[in-house]
């Protein structure tokens, strides 16, 4: 796939996560692409909690998702985040969000 067709492909996958309801049938996922979750029912974190490292109830050989901003820093479970996709957080005045 080229470089143009691969962007395509991300934006329609996108379009499935961050589209409003009631879309035209033009704004729709392109055939092929399969809706798995409805509109609106991804479910996010929103008011995460963190603990330390060495408390943290993860595997030694477990994928992270990290963010460094700041000089703060935030590891993601890539297994928690399988289950919901999205962690909306604030570091001092910035905020942003995990995404998988």
């Amino acid at each position: 796939m080229d470089e143009m067709g691969l962007c395509t492909a991300v934006l329609a996958v996108l379009g499935l996560f961050f589209s409003a309801p009631g879309l035209r049938a033009a704004d729709r996922p392109p055939p092929g692409v399969e809706q798995i979750l409805p509109r609106g029912r991804l479910a996010a974190i929103d008011q995460p909690t963190y603990v330390t490292a060495a408390t943290a109830e993860i595997p030694d050989d477990a994928w992270v998702l990290g963010v460094f901003l700041d000089g703060e820093a935030r590891a993601f479970d890539l297994n928690l985040l399988n289950r919901h996709e999205v962690v909306n957080d604030r570091i001092g005045e910035t905020a942003y969000a995990a995404v998988w």
